[in-house]
């Protein structure tokens, strides 16, 4: 089935204010009792910003997923690719380890802000995958840099949580991701930045559309390669350091957000970085308010959700194009 990019674009903002009334009206306890007087309390500053937050959060997952897409010229690329979620999760894990993890120390951090620690951790992952590849000239390059940056920083969290063992249970809420403490601070946050990020990446969005074509095509148009190449990472390291600094490393969203996408509404990546954006913020949307219900008065990690119906995804897609057959 394929639709009109218009059709799409209503569509997923209908599912998105569906998705916010439903995460609005749910909870842990169960469905808000608007006759409440302080119910209306709960949702203004806990439920709605937690919703929103889940929503901006796949927005810049989805952004951020088909912008590497688009850039690496690959159907698997994902925004954790340059090692940035390697680095937001070693920052975490020092931050955990140097500080512990006692109510005193805990609340040392909030005032600091964790997430401006793994904010920084994943410019720093970004930032040391581009010195490892001389730039961003060479796609095949930044790809294999980001591979080998992303395995020693995962190593060295690795080494700290088995020095410290104690911090495994504050690092499980964030390896997992979790929509819980998202606030209108995070959603702030994370709205400006998925503007600049998304006007960003519309700015360098002919140059995606080049690269389908080969690079050496591209180069032949006469584009500006490196620089815009550079935008674009700037643009999605900038999409993912917000999410993870946010919400956590949150599986799957910015690889299948793209993919229903381009099933759905084949088009050039003017419209795809859009409808990728809206299509992110609805599945994690979506998993917020599964994650609430499942075995409530208890909540799963919203990036559980992901993992679990992405995998399933992917099954369903290697299934329909023959590759589990013999």
């Amino acid at each position: 089935m394929t639709l009109r990019p218009a059709w799409l674009l209503a569509l997923l903002l209908l599912v998105s204010g569906l998705g916010v009334l439903a995460g609005v009206l749910t909870g842990s306890t169960g469905w808000a009792d608007l006759r409440d007087d302080r119910m209306a309390l709960i949702l203004w500053e806990i439920r709605l910003p937690r919703s929103l937050g889940a929503w901006c959060t796949g927005a810049l997952l989805g952004l951020a997923g088909a912008i590497s897409q688009g850039l690496f010229r690959n159907p698997l690329a994902d925004p954790y690719l340059l090692g940035s979620a390697s680095g937001a999760g070693l920052a975490v894990a020092l931050a955990l380890a140097f500080t512990g993890v006692s109510a005193q120390n805990a609340s040392l951090l909030q005032h600091v802000g964790l997430t401006g620690l793994a904010a920084l951790g994943t410019l720093a992952g970004v930032s040391l995958t581009v010195l490892l590849a001389r730039g961003v000239e060479q796609s095949l390059r930044l790809l294999l840099a980001g591979v080998v940056v992303g395995v020693v920083l995962n190593a060295l969290t690795d080494l700290i949580s088995l020095w410290n063992p104690d911090i495994l249970r504050a690092m499980q809420a964030f390896l997992l991701g979790n929509t819980g403490l998202l606030g209108w601070s995070s959603v702030a946050v994370m709205a400006s930045v998925g503007a600049v990020a998304l006007l960003a990446g519309l700015a360098a969005s002919p140059v995606l559309d080049a690269l389908t074509l080969g690079e050496a095509s591209a180069r032949s148009l006469g584009m500006p390669l490196s620089a815009l190449r550079g935008l674009l990472i700037a643009a999605f390291a900038l999409a993912t350091g917000a999410a993870v600094a946010q919400a956590g490393i949150v599986a799957f969203v910015g690889l299948v957000a793209p993919h229903l996408v381009r099933a759905l509404c084949p088009q050039r990546h003017g419209w795809l970085l859009v409808l990728s954006a809206l299509a992110g913020g609805a599945l994690l949307l979506a998993a917020d308010v599964i994650a609430r219900l499942v075995i409530r008065p208890q909540e799963l990690p919203a990036g559980l959700v992901t993992a679990l119906l992405g995998g399933l995804y992917l099954l369903v897609l290697m299934h329909r194009r023959g590759l589990l057959q013999r």
